[in-house]
């Protein structure tokens, strides 16, 4: 009988004024050197109300076009209930970050992340001021 693995860790990724996207892939794949854990699950959640993480092709068009879309779907110009309440000016980057969500579940095969060849782990920072985002990770599998 084979037995499972836990192992925790965590990014911790400083980030601009949103939108703000940053690779976190290199993170990643170092946590899971460092779980010894070979076959498994890696699960990464970004700690806050106003991040996010998701996959894309990190590279400079893909990121602004979905800068773009984002914005296209929560503009910071609009009215939100959040900021008649809060008054921080903010209340786009939670309707964004809830778009996108917090997590993301990635396969974790032969000690390496199972990610297309143009796939990259991003977290994003949806808020009207810079943050040092962490992003918790469990790795669940066999040694």
């Amino acid at each position: 009988m084979t037995s499972l693995s836990i192992y925790f860790g965590k990014a911790d990724v400083q980030t601009d004024t949103g939108i703000d996207i940053k690779d976190i892939t290199g993170h990643l794949k170092a946590l899971i050197a460092a779980s010894g854990i070979t076959d498994g699950n890696l699960n990464a959640t970004v700690i806050g109300s106003t991040g996010s993480v998701t996959t894309i092709e990190y590279e400079p068009g893909v990121v602004e076009d979905l800068k773009r879309t984002i914005n296209r779907l929560a503009p910071p110009d609009q009215v939100y209930e959040h900021e008649k309440a809060w008054h921080d000016g903010n209340g786009h980057s939670h309707v964004q970050a809830a778009l996108l969500g917090p997590s993301v579940s990635i396969p974790v095969r032969k000690g390496k992340p199972v990610l297309g060849t143009w796939q990259q782990v991003v977290v994003i920072n949806h808020d009207n001021s810079s943050r040092k985002r962490v992003v918790e990770v469990t790795i669940i599998g066999t040694l």
